[in-house]
């Protein structure tokens, strides 16, 4: 867990804290309020990044979230607080997150929660699952998914089309080299 590793230095203190500084208390705030109006779970909603962790990091309310999604979809929730078994509770909820469609850039490492690597990812991932539980019926948290905007064009508008010439084409109209004196010899 986090508290067993040596306290980072150097350049890897850098990089933690340029990781950290992109997580956001509010954001992570609307991700456990989300999950405590989805699960019924009473937990401490607060945003901050301690209580953020505390309340995931062993993946029982994550599997409990992907279940509230669609039933039965983590058979088995480890309640062992065994490092092992809190990363299969956490990897049984990113293959959840997957399969609901969130994309593989959007989801995290098992490490980046449970060895409190990188949080501002999981609450991403939460986001981006909290668009997907729409379609599942559920409330959701964050801007509205895109929907596809199909466009269908007659044969006709489409021939129209190829005999307009692009003002990206551009012009060479009264163009000259006069001034350009790349690879000429300097007179002086």
């Amino acid at each position: 867990m986090s508290d067993s590793r040596a306290t980072k230095s150097g350049f890897a203190a850098e990089a933690q804290r340029k990781i950290n500084s992109k997580y956001s208390d509010e954001l992570a705030q609307e991700c456990l309020e989300w999950i405590k109006e989805i699960t019924g779970e009473p937990i401490n909603t607060s945003g901050d990044m301690d209580n953020f962790f505390e309340v995931l990091k062993d993946g029982v309310l994550l599997c409990k979230l992907v279940n509230c999604i669609e039933a039965g979809s983590v058979r088995k929730i480890n309640e062992s607080k065994m490092a092992f078994k809190c990363m299969e509770n956490i990897s049984a909820f990113l293959a959840c997150a997957q399969k609901f469609g969130v994309p593989t850039q959007e989801t995290f490492q098992s490490v980046d929660l449970w060895e409190r690597q990188n949080l501002n990812s999981v609450v991403i991932c939460i986001q981006s699952l909290g668009r997907k539980a729409t379609k599942f019926g559920q409330p959701g948290i964050g801007p509205k998914e895109a929907e596809k905007n199909v466009r269908n064009f007659t044969d006709e508008q489409l021939k129209a089309g190829q005999n307009v010439i692009s003002l990206q084409y551009g012009s060479n109209k009264g163009a000259t080299q006069s001034g350009i004196n790349f690879g000429n010899t300097r007179h002086m």
